[in-house]
């Protein structure tokens, strides 16, 4: 059996048995198949049993359930996305791109409402979340943020925070200020993905683990119904549902849809009494930061400090293998910014260390689709917040099969279209291109301690 632990400390600690379920040994027949048994096809499962019992739900899965993103990440269920309000406004308008980050925020408080009725123990600690500044540097960008915000109608979600108010929060090295969200939890998200997969086979799914999809077929001109083909046999239903997040990009059909972009995360040992003493913390709230070269923090249930980021470079032709789970530099820069951000680190080591993929659409932009002529559905693309927007992805797709109209099914993420990502050579030049050129401007940044100027390409990129 595979060590899990050795890849994800959360499901090595889920408390959950990972011996895995069986494999598909034939060929079936499903109302929905869907491919994924993360946090997406899980939620669409439940969503869709919750609205019609009778459904035969299927889900197939390459490894164990929650094996991917929605076991590995950094315990962050918040609002916002990686694609602003501003940009949002530009495509589709002022009041949709409202919409989307009400339906955000409203996420959020799903999970943990659905966590508690359904049982699930998933370590839910609602602290909210801080975005912080270590220097003058980045106080701007806190501002300039806080602005957009006020600007669509969410100020009142948000307070500023000078550096006495953060201190009083979390007393962090450099810390000068912050932008604080009640909305916002730290969560186990292993506890969470296997708790759901209990949850939706209690309600009647079947879940197919070691079972790899290979291809998928809309119904069309040469069939009639969609279907998934696996190694053991092919998968018919009247619906098919993607949501392999980054694994998406192995099939054929889907491979420039997303690039995989690596999330790494070291972990401290759990940190004595005094220790939390001298940094404060109790609240367990979120910490993120305005650099470019994304950092995110969280403090497990268990007293260690949990510290991720990216830096891993993108590798030729989009390919997703285990050993990409580390990378040894980008896991020094990261114990290296925690001994800077917390000085007592100095005398703490760092007991796990892991990553894995987060898909990332070419224009950063979230997609729920369903196409019912073809019977064929999809969520995905959510760029490091998946733990929320994962939870409105599955409930929008359930309310889309079955007919339903909300409020989320009128949100701009349904049913938008992304240009796909370029032909290599020209896909690795670019997104090389960016990663080392953002890297450069958060080091000249704290350098000279002046903020970004926006002026340059890689700016104007990251920002559209």
């Amino acid at each position: 059996m595979r060590d899990y632990g050795t890849t994800s400390f959360w499901l090595e600690t889920s408390g959950d048995d990972l011996t895995p379920r069986p494999a598909l040994d034939r060929s079936i027949d499903a109302d929905v198949a869907i491919l994924g048994a993360g946090y997406t096809g899980l939620w669409t499962a439940y969503y869709l049993l919750r609205a019609d019992p009778t459904l035969r739900v299927v889900l197939l899965e390459s490894d164990i359930a929650g094996f991917g993103a929605s076991g590995r990440n950094g315990g962050w269920c918040a609002p916002g996305l990686n694609i602003s309000l501003t940009r949002l406004a530009r495509l589709h308008g002022r009041e949709p791109a409202r919409q989307v980050y009400d339906a955000v925020f409203d996420a959020v408080d799903e999970v943990g409402r659905v966590a508690a009725a359904e049982s699930m123990d998933i370590d839910w600690r609602n602290g909210g979340e801080l975005i912080i500044s270590r220097g003058p540097h980045e106080t701007p960008l806190l501002k300039e943020y806080y602005t957009e915000l006020e600007e669509f109608g969410f100020g009142d979600r948000y307070e500023l925070l000078d550096s006495a108010g953060l201190a009083d929060r979390v007393r962090i090295a450099g810390g000068d200020g912050a932008l604080y969200s009640p909305d916002g939890a730290a969560i186990h998200p292993g506890k969470l993905a296997r708790g759901l997969a209990r949850t939706v086979e209690r309600m009647g799914a079947m879940i197919y683990e070691r079972t790899e999809v290979t291809d998928y077929q809309p119904a069309g001109i040469f069939s009639r119904r969609p279907s998934f083909s696996t190694l053991a046999g092919e998968v018919t239903a009247d619906v098919v549902v993607l949501a392999g997040e980054a694994y998406l990009t192995r099939l054929r059909r889907m491979h420039r849809s997303m690039i995989p972009i690596w999330s790494l995360i070291v972990l401290s040992e759990p940190l004595s009494d005094a220790a939390w003493q001298e940094i404060g913390w109790q609240s367990h709230e979120l910490i993120g930061s305005p650099r470019y070269t994304v950092v995110y923090l969280s403090r497990t249930s268990d007293g260690r400090i949990l510290f991720g980021g990216r830096g891993a470079p993108y590798r030729f032709g989009s390919p997703i293998r285990d050993e990409y789970d580390r990378h040894e530099p980008t896991h020094e820069m990261l114990r290296a910014l925690a001994r800077d951000w917390f000085p007592l680190f100095r005398d703490v080591e760092f007991s796990h260390a892991w990553g894995g993929p987060l898909g990332m659409p070419r224009d950063w932009h979230p997609r729920i689709a369903f196409d019912r002529a073809q019977g064929v559905a999809m969520a995905g693309g959510y760029i490091g917040h998946g733990v929320s927007t994962a939870n409105l992805g599955g409930r929008t797709l359930a309310e889309l099969i079955t007919g339903q109209h909300t409020s989320r099914t009128e949100i701009p993420l349904v049913g938008h279209r992304t240009r796909a990502w370029e032909p290599e050579p020209f896909r690795w030049m670019g997104v090389r291109f960016l990663q080392a050129a953002l890297g450069r401007v958060d080091r000249l940044s704290e350098q000279s301690g002046e903020p970004p100027r926006g002026r340059s390409l890689e700016e104007w990129l990251a920002r559209h």
